[in-house]
């Protein structure tokens, strides 16, 4: 924001180390520890985050030694770090990795990682203290649970914590996600389980309960009384990429409704919490979710729209349909978009519709949440040339920039009365600086302090999948007869606009703030005005 004062931004608190402790990696070969985990956990170390007594043990099918691990790693960082790579803090962390292969449903290998954790704690002294991470397939959550609980690597004893954290998607469906959470409960105690989410280690995410709650000027209007409805976007410029074998049997509400967009509903529709305590901030979003309104059948036909991508243009290319993708079934019915209205009933948001949308080749890569509220009286304007009242929009941005924008109309200099719409523009770069991130480094930290608030507990997984269950029950029994419906470079079907449309609403397009900034250029305004039409 140009020509705009910083106001006390506190000096920063020093954080301190996690303590002692090793991190077991399962699926250490795979994309997410190469491009998230090592950089995440090399980011937290330069910030001096991770204690001095910690190793990082690598698990996976391929053959290689510790020394090959390391070696293999250090090629990976460089490709993959979002800091520059000191040669001398490398050296330091590389130092401190492991590695041990086998096959996930092999006892022998759970026999051998006992050992190696054994010489870890002697060399690195991590204490007996251990975080296992699930960066598998879903397939082997339950398998490699089970047989760390059988070979008594997650017993706690002596004050030692042993946590596990497991990666989405938690469960396909409500009866697996239920299943899931009671093999896991035999061997793990929920305190003991970190169902994460990336989503929530965007700083944006974490700052809705701040925005919220530490501000009297929006609490008072965040309420049923001046908001008219609420709007979730989680748009992708990809297509599927490389993940075509997967996401044919996911689609985007398995992939992206249950999780991402249910934890921002949460944290934007919760009751305040009586503390930023774990539990006291689950129960509230727990609340959110009990009270989205079940959806019968004639509901989900009124109220649920699926889109699959064709081939399009895109940035002056022509890019294939999912259909065409690899790894994807020619003839797929599966989802590649998913638009819903959902209604909150509690006193809060009774009768405003939270309408959220996801999809994958969109127009451009953006994660929003617009609060829109309700138009003033128009009778004041009647006598002059003003058409129309727009409504004030609160915009908190997640992705790509992350900030929060707010809209409202004032007069535009001159002798006849006309608004012009402006928009007050925050953005985190701006004010605090940006840090090297992968988003997952806040996630890792918290594990490793034992701090669950940002991540799922089980009845909150379990009521996510209670209210898109009944979607997805009525759409596997009725395929989607006109696939592809909308084509690679717009903003879904045609269907999802007519979702707002026929209630006289419209999705804000996201791309308008981008075109708005560019015609605006070197304007020197933190709060800079559109051109003054009419309205």
């Amino acid at each position: 924001m140009e020509n705009a004062e910083v106001g006390n931004v506190p000096e920063e608190v020093p954080v301190r180390p996690a303590p002692p402790c090793a991190m077991v990696i399962f699926g250490a070969g795979g994309d997410l520890t190469k491009r998230k985990l090592i950089p995440a956990l090399y980011n937290l170390a330069k910030r001096e985050c991770l204690p001095e007594e910690f190793a990082i043990i690598g698990v996976s099918r391929e053959q290689f030694s510790s020394d090959d691990f390391r070696e293999r790693t250090t090629q990976e960082i460089r490709q993959y770090a979002t800091s520059e790579v000191e040669q001398a803090s490398w050296d330091s962390f590389a130092k401190r990795l492991y590695y041990t292969p086998g096959d996930f449903k092999d006892p022998e290998l759970y026999k051998k990682l006992g050992g190696l954790l054994s010489q870890v704690e002697k060399e690195q002294n991590t204490q007996g203290n251990c975080l296992f991470y699930l960066a598998t397939s879903p397939t082997f959550f339950p398998i490699v649970v089970q047989q760390l609980g059988a070979a008594n690597l997650t017993a706690e004893q002596n004050g030692k914590w042993k946590r596990v954290v497991i990666e989405k998607p938690f469960g396909h469906d409500l009866d697996s996600a239920v299943s899931l959470n009671h093999e896991i409960g035999k061997v793990l105690r929920e305190d003991q389980i970190y169902r994460i989410d990336h989503y929530l280690g965007k700083e944006t995410v974490q700052n809705i309960l701040a925005f919220r709650f530490a501000n009297g000027i929006f609490e008072p209007v965040w309420n049923r009384r001046y908001v008219d409805h609420v709007q979730v976007t989680v748009a992708e410029e990809l297509g599927v990429e490389m993940r075509g074998d997967y996401y044919d049997r996911a689609g985007a509400m398995r992939d992206m409704v249950p999780n991402h967009i249910f934890q921002l509903i949460t944290l934007t529709a919760m009751e305040p919490p009586i503390s930023f305590d774990a539990q006291a901030v689950h129960d509230e979003q727990t609340k959110i979710l009990r009270a989205i309104q079940p959806l019968n059948p004639e509901r989900v036909l009124d109220h649920a729209v699926r889109g699959q991508y064709g081939e399009g243009m895109m940035d002056g290319k022509r890019v294939p349909g999912y259909r065409t993708e690899a790894n994807v079934d020619p003839a797929s019915t599966t989802e590649t978009f998913v638009a819903l209205a959902l209604h909150i009933d509690n006193w809060r948001w009774a009768d405003v519709p939270f309408y959220l949308r996801t999809g994958k080749r969109m127009p451009m890569r953006s994660t929003e949440i617009v609060i829109r509220f309700r138009r003033p009286p128009f009778v004041l304007f009647r006598k002059t040339s003003v058409e129309k009242i727009p409504p004030n929009e609160l915009v908190i941005n997640i992705q790509p920039n992350e900030g929060i924008s707010l809209s409202f109309e004032a007069k535009v200099p001159g002798p006849v009365v006309r608004l012009g719409a402006v928009n007050m523009d925050f953005e985190y770069s701006d004010y605090f600086g940006t840090t090297p991130s992968t988003g997952y480094e806040t996630l890792l930290y918290d594990c490793m302090m034992g701090d669950p608030t940002l991540f799922q507990r089980a009845d909150m997984v379990e009521a996510a999948w209670t209210v898109v269950q009944p979607i997805l029950d009525l759409w596997k029994a009725l395929p989607p007869r006109d696939f592809p419906n909308y084509a690679a470079g717009t903003w879904g079907p045609e269907q999802a606009s007519e979702l707002l449309r026929r209630e006289g609403r419209e999705w804000r397009d996201p791309s308008q703030k981008r075109a708005a900034l560019k015609s605006a250029g070197a304007a020197p305004a933190a709060a800079k005005a559109a051109q003054p039409a009419k309205t």
